[in-house]
């Protein structure tokens, strides 16, 4: 039976490596369309987790999880099994390395894995975020080395991720995505495959394709984050704008203008990343993106910032930047999320502590504790204290980094000496405005 004939009646087995943010969600979707699934990630606890029931992505609703799992949804913590799928899509990290240069390790040990079980008539659809030419330069080859070849045995396609963590509306089901093949039959099948959970697929030319519109989507977003970060630090210094206020008269236009917000940085994996993987590309072609990496710049600067508001608020207080007492309202990377990956509230954490601060505590409902390496080998570990009255009273500045929906905004300027808004969280609070730092306020 033909790889469209077993899509077609359901009959298909689908392999998921890398069972996180994108993969779990993936996998659960097709085991609930009723596709035998199986899951692949050499992280144990996330296997044993899953084979326990247990649902550690809090955008998967535990009823569509227990769904899944009802539906024969499995998982394994080597790759013996495969073999046995039809359809193989890789869900596995892009880092950067400590100089900011692409690290595909995970990409390409994936598929030196695959390889070894690679067989007649299977797919493999990438998904990772990741720059030109990766699916063609690199693990089409180890697929090769096999003695098969692309287009004929077996077929390989790029289709990148779309997923936005913490948002309600789009989700994987629903988000339309984008497939290229190596070949036509790799974009034909690998619609195919992909329209089995998702309705709306864009066909392009090939996988290079599929990798730079990726980058494009999320170098977008960085640009235009960076242009109001840059404006809110302006208006700080003209005095008497308010970004915020900015924003909002410019979002009346009905037309050639798109809101973006300033905050303390970017977090999370793909807008941080993606600048540097495509600069890093961009300079085998002796082509420099200097406007693309300027908005990087501007964006990881936003936290030396916050640190640097923050001191000032200090040296008006009778503390020392040593002895006084700070509060994090969150600490994940955007609002009603666990993620904490590259979070700008940990990095500002980071900086406050090289310059002596030690008394220094967090509350985020959705993160408990946290464990992150910061530069030069630093580690940073905390746990959450209770949101409450008297750790309000406690601080000497509160900085919300992360507008959770779940903080009361009322009380946390009611309850606080003083409080440094990174977000614009407490624009609804009347009451005692004299209390907040609002950045980009011009005050």
């Amino acid at each position: 039976m033909s790889l469209k004939e077993k899509l077609d009646n359901k009959s298909a087995v689908i392999g998921v490596v890398g069972l996180g943010y994108v993969g779990l969600p993936l996998a659960v979707e097709f085991a609930r369309k009723g596709f035998k699934t199986i899951g692949i990630d050499l992280d144990k606890r996330k296997v044993d987790a899953i084979n326990a029931d247990k649902n550690y992505i809090q955008d998967i609703k535990a009823e569509e999880f227990a769904d899944a799992r009802a539906h024969g949804f499995t998982a394994y913590d080597h790759y013996d099994h495969s073999g046995l799928c039809d359809v193989i899509y890789i869900c596995v990290p892009t880092p950067f390395t400590a100089n900011k240069e692409p690290d595909i390790s995970f990409i390409t040990s994936a598929s030196e894995s695959i390889a070894k079980h690679l067989r007649t008539e299977q797919l493999i659809i990438l998904k990772s975020t990741t720059f030109p030419n990766t699916t063609e330069g690199y693990v089409q080859p180890i697929l090769e080395q096999t003695g098969m070849k692309v287009g004929r045995d077996f077929y390989l396609a790029f289709s990148p991720e779309r997923i936005d963590p913490g948002n309600t509306k789009w989700n994987t089901s629903n988000t339309p995505i984008v497939v290229g093949g190596v070949t036509p039959t790799c974009t034909e099948l690998a619609a195919l495959a992909n329209r089995q959970i998702i309705s709306h697929v864009h066909r392009v030319s090939s996988p290079k394709v599929a990798e730079m519109e990726k980058l494009l989507e999320n170098i977008f977003r960085s640009v235009n984050i960076a242009l109001v970060n840059e404006l809110a630090v302006l208006c700080d210094r003209m005095g008497g704008i308010n970004i915020w206020e900015v924003v909002e008269a410019a979002s009346t236009k009905p037309f050639g203008f798109m809101p973006f917000y300033p905050g303390p940085g970017i977090g999370g994996h793909c807008i941080l990343i993606d600048p540097y993987y495509l600069a890093w590309q961009a300079r085998e072609y002796d082509f420099q993106t200097n406007f693309i990496m300027l908005a990087a710049e501007t964006n990881e600067n936003m936290p030396f910032y916050v640190r640097d508001v923050i001191m000032k608020e200090i040296a008006r207080m009778p503390v020392t930047v040593e002895s006084a007492n700070y509060l994090f309202l969150g600490v994940a990377f955007k609002k009603n999320v666990d993620d904490i990956r590259h979070s700008p509230a940990i990095k500002v954490i980071e900086l406050l502590q090289k310059e002596g601060a030690t008394h220094i505590r967090y509350c985020d409902p959705h993160v408990p504790h946290f464990k992150e390496h910061g530069t030069a080998n630093a580690v940073i570990e905390m746990s959450a204290t209770p949101f409450s009255k008297e750790t309000l009273n406690a601080a000497d500045v509160v900085v919300i980094t992360t507008d959770h929906s779940a903080f009361d905004y009322e009380m946390i300027v009611r309850e606080s000496k003083r409080i440094i808004d990174t977000r614009n969280a407490t624009k609804a609070v009347q009451h005692h405005r004299d209390k907040i730092v609002l950045l980009g306020d011009g005050k």
